[in-house]
């Protein structure tokens, strides 16, 4: 899995520099933070209500494909920030056998 996450994520950075008519990541990065935000809002909103239709329906196909929206949403609002999915693979690997309570007792406020 994360070998699709990476290299997605470096198709995202190559098409940061496209051509905005041409490229949707292009135009996202043009508009800015803000709307690469909303995009990522929009998408999680409608993640969870895909969730919640999912969970009463069990139909579980708009959920996975909200819940790939959102993620590439997600990779783009990273590379807009110079992030890179590795670092937040690195992340969840460093939490990993760690308990939720425990991780999130431990972070500084």
């Amino acid at each position: 899995m994360s070998d699709i996450l990476n290299q997605l994520g470096q198709i995202i950075d190559q098409r940061k520099q496209a051509d905005a008519d041409s490229s949707y990541v292009a135009s996202l990065h043009k508009k800015g933070l803000n709307k690469i935000l909303e995009k990522v809002g929009e998408e999680a909103f409608e993640t969870v209500l895909a969730a919640k239709d999912a969970f009463s329906s069990g139909n579980k196909k708009e959920v996975i494909y909200e819940t790939a929206d959102l993620w590439f949403h997600c990779l783009v609002m990273l590379s807009h920030l110079d992030i890179k999915p590795e670092e937040i693979l690195n992340e969840l690997a460093r939490r990993e056998g760690v308990s939720g309570h425990a991780e999130k007792a431990s972070r500084t406020k």
